[in-house]
C-alpha cells in the first residue's frame, strides 16, 4: 500500500499532465482516489483539494498534538527496550 505522501505525489503529477483528471479530482476527490488506488475512503473522512498559484500557496498542517510533553515522555519511557 502506498503512503499518503506517495499518493499525493501521484495525484499531483497526474493532474499536471491530464486536465480532465485534474477537474475530476477537484470536483470529486473521494471518487477519484477510490478509483485510482483501489481503496475505500471512509464516509466520515473529508478530502479537500486546493489549487495553489504563485500568489496563493496552501500549507497543510498535521493535527495538533493531542498529548502534553509530559504524557509523551511517560509513554516513550515505557517503550524502552534496553
Amino acid at each position: 500500500m502506498k503512503t499518503g505522501f506517495e499518493m499525493q505525489d501521484i495525484l499531483q503529477r497526474k493532474s499536471a499532465e491530464d486536465s480532465e483528471f485534474r477537474s475530476q479530482l477537484i470536483a470529486n476527490p473521494k471518487d477519484v482516489i477510490n478509483k485510482e488506488f483501489g481503496i475505500d475512503v471512509p464516509e466520515n473522512m473529508d478530502i479537500h483539494v486546493h489549487e495553489s498559484s504563485l500568489q496563493d500557496i496552501h500549507i497543510a498542517l498535521p493535527p495538533a498534538n493531542i498529548m502534553t510533553e509530559e504524557q509523551l515522555e511517560a509513554v516513550s519511557a515505557g517503550l524502552c527496550c534496553c
